[in-house]
């Protein structure tokens, strides 16, 4: 009794796979040189195919269900054998369990950027990620071409392959897509189409099938980026004579905070120059709207171009526009006693003696 029992531990009666991973695709039974007895038990689960292979050539393919082995329910294993007559002593034969389950959220990216030519743009270069997901759709093609004799393949070992194909292939798409790099996110879903219809052949060669490809991001290098925020900046504050306006004014109110309690007169002064500066920023982003050579232009404004120096802390400060002076006089910088000069005067005067600065004014009572 003891001998037979021997006997009986040589053969193997009960083949299945119980996979507790989420990252094997391929596991073969670990036989040990032991004999697959007739009659044994073979249990194929859900998600699973069993393959028999001898001598190196795939012989029988099980899918989901209990088999009782015998040499009925695996012919060309029988015929392999040369068992012409039903023997039905044990056999030796490898048997492969692969994974038919879908492996999702596999990663893909793209290492370095890759140029490509917008019709708005010109030569840009884009860097693009998202996930797939995969499955064996060919067990016996994946098994030979793939995996062959290795006991226990998994994800990781085709994964880089997988993930370079995904890139190539997609980056390949966008371009031939002709989507402007503006509107990419916008089409995200329908790149992700494209780029799985362009795979597919691909993944079949290997025996696999590429169930859902994700586009989760195309971005441009930093630098363009930027520029292309300054882009969307200038279009969103749209007349920038009155934006700079805007901006010298907040400038002047801080400037105006800043010296509460000191010297009120250097206070004036900033003030006065800072209001000049606004109108003179202003002008500057306006000039363009006096073009006349623009269609439906005004006729241009005559330019002043007369400049004054005035004496400052016994120097002289300048040139200044009209328009400036003017300013300066209304902050109480300039008064009628200030000296001040322009060309065509043969020397400094008083500013209240020049009719054009003053002339807006009435004489001092007698």
């Amino acid at each position: 009794m003891g001998l037979f029992s021997r006997l009986l531990d040589e053969f193997i009666d009960v083949i299945e796979w119980v996979d507790n991973s989420q990252d094997t695709l391929v596991w073969k039974f670990p036989r040990n040189d032991n004999a697959i007895k007739m009659g044994a038990k073979l249990t194929v689960r859900e998600s699973q195919v069993a393959i028999f292979m001898n001598e190196g050539q795939i012989a029988d393919v099980f899918s989901p269900g209990m088999y009782e082995l015998s040499t009925q329910n695996i012919p060309i294993l029988t015929t392999l054998k040369s068992w012409k007559y039903g023997f039905n002593s044990p056999f030796q034969a490898d048997v492969y369990f692969v994974s038919m389950r879908l492996f999702v959220n596999q990663k893909w990216g793209t290492k370095n950027p890759v140029m490509l030519r917008d019709a708005e743009f010109g030569p840009v270069r884009l860097r693009a990620f998202g996930t797939f997901s995969f499955k064996v759709l060919d067990a016996k093609a994946f098994l030979t071409q793939i995996s062959a004799t290795n006991p226990n393949f998994s994800i990781e070992e085709i994964n880089d392959q997988l993930r370079n194909t995904v890139v190539s292939r997609a980056m390949d798409a966008v371009a031939e897509s002709k989507i402007p790099v503006l509107d990419l996110a916008a089409n995200y879903n329908e790149m992700g189409l494209l780029i799985t219809q362009n795979i597919q052949p691909d993944f079949a060669e290997l025996g696999l099938s590429l169930s859902k490809l994700l586009v989760e991001n195309v971005s441009l290098p930093p630098e363009v980026e930027q520029a292309l925020d300054k882009r969307s900046q200038m279009g969103i504050i749209g007349n920038l004579g009155a934006y700079a306006q805007f901006q010298a004014a907040n400038a002047i109110e801080k400037s105006a905070e800043n010296t509460i309690g000191g010297n009120l007169g250097a206070a004036g002064m900033g003030i006065g120059v800072g209001a000049a500066m606004m109108g003179q920023v202003g002008n500057i982003f306006q000039q363009n709207q006096f073009d006349p050579n623009a269609r439906g232009a005004d006729t241009p404004p005559s330019l002043n171009t007369v400049e004054y120096h005035f004496a400052k802390d016994g120097k002289p400060d300048g040139p200044h526009s009209l328009d400036t002076i003017k300013t300066l006089i209304a902050s109480n910088v300039i008064n009628r006693e200030t000296q001040v000069w322009k060309k065509g005067m043969e020397t400094w005067a008083p500013a209240g003696s020049v009719t054009e600065l003053f002339d807006h004014e009435p004489p001092p009572l007698a």
